[in-house]
């Protein structure tokens, strides 16, 4: 029998090509705030299907190396086929609390949502701690609070769904709590920057399928086939007056952090 996670990930690989344009614009915001270079090792944390990977590989060129780590074997799958003849990429199948690699041997971690779930995350981030070189740069993109997130707590409501949501990607809703644990896993010059991103996978029909298959309504229609159908009457109405000019896009609410490994 498949487990929660497998359906999880089937759903993210069945609307990947939609949630690249949706997630691209908060990735590069990390990215930026990366500042990789020529030659230089990265990890991305949480890779999925590889869309970050390309963007890294090509900042860091064929001198350097991106190792996309994530947990789900079919989207890495996608990720190596996207990569596929580009040499500085490989991957590996872990859950990133767990990671193994030398010491002092990475010059900087990237996540774009691949971070909120750890169970001890000052352990995890001690972890990459170690494998980092000294200076290198840590830089990930995380979700604020569910209620300054319109792309999720707007789909919710119009669904009045709000009571079975799971707010496990919200780990890192609160500032203080970032810093408190980046402090406590040895990193300094952290700087915490909230942004706030209109995002889109295009028009309504587009939006109504990832809504309906990843998110936090895509995670409770999931485990609750039966209420597909109910949901989707529901939300079809409440998004339908958000499209203009054929997009319809809501707003993703963010922190970007960035660390440095003293």
């Amino acid at each position: 029998m498949a487990s929660i996670a497998t359906f999880a990930a089937e759903a993210w690989l069945e609307v990947s090509e939609l949630l690249d344009p949706q997630l691209f614009p908060l990735g590069q915001l990390a990215i930026d705030a990366l500042g990789a270079k020529q030659s230089d090792v990265i990890i991305d944390v949480g890779c999925g299907v590889g869309q970050t990977v390309l963007q890294l590989a090509e900042i860091v060129g064929p001198d350097g190396q991106v190792i996309g780590v994530d947990i789900a074997p079919l989207l890495l799958e996608r990720a190596r086929e996207r990569a596929f003849g580009l040499k500085q990429t490989r991957f590996i199948e872990c859950d990133a609390s767990q990671l193994r690699l030398p010491k002092n041997s990475i010059d900087g971690i990237f996540s774009r949502f691949g971070v909120m779930r750890f169970a001890d995350p000052v352990a995890t981030f001690r972890n990459f701690h170690s494998i980092m070189k000294p200076s290198a740069r840590l830089a990930f993109v995380c979700w604020r609070s569910l209620d300054e997130n319109e792309l999720d707590i707007m789909p919710l409501r119009a669904a009045g769904l709000e009571q079975y949501v799971d707010k496990t990607p919200f780990s890192f809703e609160k500032r203080e709590v970032l810093q408190t644990t980046l402090n406590a896993a040895g990193f300094e010059q952290v700087l915490i920057e909230p942004h706030d991103c209109p995002v889109s996978s295009g028009g309504l029909e587009e939006m109504l399928k990832v809504l309906l298959k990843v998110g936090a309504v895509g995670k409770i229609v999931r485990e609750n086939p039966e209420m597909r159908e109910n949901v989707e009457r529901k939300l079809r109405p409440a998004l339908a007056p958000k499209v203009v000019q054929g997009e319809l896009s809501l707003n993703a609410a963010v922190w970007v952090v960035t660390g440095v490994a003293c």
